[in-house]
């Protein structure tokens, strides 16, 4: 088995009583306030988190136990105690000998190197499947590329799980504790049983990858679309804003999109809430498998951009990176490839503006590697968007960044946790 301390049973939970309920939303409340306003004194939790002093004394014993929060090793001075005025009225100096009181240790997050538990992400892409190490404030501590080729669709979950188990043992020498796997891959995926109901790309029917990936690892697997993913990576560690209401749109070998408000990402009926790839952009002609055209799949996609720049000779012949091929030689000075990333950033801004229309959220986070890399792709998706005072501000890029990945499939486990860490404690 891989992990060194104990990990959260795989089977469902048992339905919390009221109490248990209260309690769990207490530990949530006071461990993503600390991972908001971390390191801080016990003494200012009760008022961020609306608790009494005796609740937050309480969660805060029970996440250090667990392991999720641990105290700050340089301990916070109390304020200098005023002196005495003339008179015996106060003064205005610090006292001479040392002050009332003991100093405030602060509480953080449990993420130092030589302890604090950690996630393991897997995003499955259709190229490659990626590997990585991601502590409580999603930051990548190791992260590795497994290429598909030459596997097929049929072996490639046993094939990723020992891939996966190798990346384990290697990049955690110091033993931390492993609180399991969050796996994302694009399609149809029911988070509830780990299921991935359909991917056309991989070829895969009604798979139970969470459920098998466990098996193999000996770790509790959680499993999500990756749209979904970014969306709680974003809730978790992006812009304030995003708690409130988020909407992400992901184009990449598969596009797909997500929305989120109060902290709560949107699943629909049966999980299949998402699916954009059919979305008529506006102004595009490109037939799509589906007989129609102008849908976002068929106009916008990696595969779409890559088969296009070879069209146009801008690369040699087909690859999976393609996107960074064009990013690359658009940097150093070729018009052409800079002309068609240019191109898909507005047909990208056309489809956000609809989204944007119909959902209006607080942020909109485009995923689509160009905008990612270079600002100038993010600012034409923008343009394309329109209105500018009242959308253009709003499209952001993942705050991970060209790590987007790594950190939204390891989020796909942490999410839960920072709902509801008394499954833990």
């Amino acid at each position: 088995m891989i992990g060194t301390t104990p990990h959260p049973p795989r089977s469902p939970p048992v339905s919390p009583t009221p109490g248990d309920s209260r309690a769990a939303a207490n530990a949530a409340s006071v461990l993503r306030a600390v991972l908001t306003h971390g390191p801080l004194a016990r003494s200012d939790l009760p008022k961020l988190c609306g608790l009494s002093p005796a609740a937050v004394s309480r969660q805060t014993t029970a996440l250090l136990r667990a392991g999720l929060l641990h105290e700050h090793p340089e301990p916070e001075q109390p304020p200098a105690a005023t002196g005495t005025g003339p008179g015996g009225g106060p003064g205005t100096g610090p006292t001479t000998g040392p002050g009332p009181g003991r100093p405030r240790i602060p509480l953080d997050l449990h993420t130092g190197p030589l302890g604090g538990p950690l996630a393991a992400g897997l995003h499955i892409g259709v190229p490659a499947s990626t590997f990585s190490l991601v502590d409580l404030r999603g930051r990548v501590l190791a992260r590795r590329a497994f290429p598909h080729a030459g596997r097929s669709p049929g072996s490639l979950p046993a094939d990723i799980a020992a891939e996966l188990g190798r990346f384990l043992q290697v990049s955690n020498p110091a033993g931390r504790p492993l609180l399991g796997v969050g796996a994302a891959l694009g399609g149809w995926v029911r988070p509830a049983d780990g299921t991935v109901v359909r991917h056309d790309a991989l070829g895969w029917r009604d798979l139970p990858l969470g459920p098998e990936l466990s098996d193999r690892l000996g770790l509790p697997v959680s499993v999500d679309n990756h749209a979904r993913a970014v969306a709680h990576a974003e809730i978790l560690f992006g812009r304030p804003e995003a708690r409130s209401s988020l909407l992400h749109l992901f184009i990449g070998n598969v596009v797909d999109a997500a929305f989120g408000i109060e902290g709560t990402v949107h699943q629909g009926p049966g999980a299949a809430a998402g699916d954009v790839a059919h979305l008529p952009v506006p102004g595009s002609q490109t037939p799509c498998a589906c007989g129609r055209t102008g849908c976002l799949q068929a106009s916008a996609s990696d595969g779409v951009l890559g088969a296009e720049a070879v069209r146009r000779g801008i690369i040699p012949e087909p690859a999976d990176n393609a996107v960074s091929l064009l990013v690359d030689a658009a940097a150093t000075g070729d018009p052409r490839a800079d002309r068609l990333l240019r191109e898909r950033a507005r047909t990208v801004g056309r489809a956000a503006a609809l989204l944007l229309d119909v959902f209006n959220p607080a942020v909109m986070v485009v995923a689509e590697l160009a905008g990612i890399l270079h600002d100038g792709y993010l600012d034409e998706i923008r343009d394309a968007a329109g209105d500018q005072d009242r959308y253009g501000r709003r499209i952001v890029a993942p705050q991970a960044g060209p790590a987007v990945l790594p950190v939204a499939s390891a989020s796909v486990l942490l999410a839960p946790l920072f709902r509801d860490p008394s499954r833990l404690t």
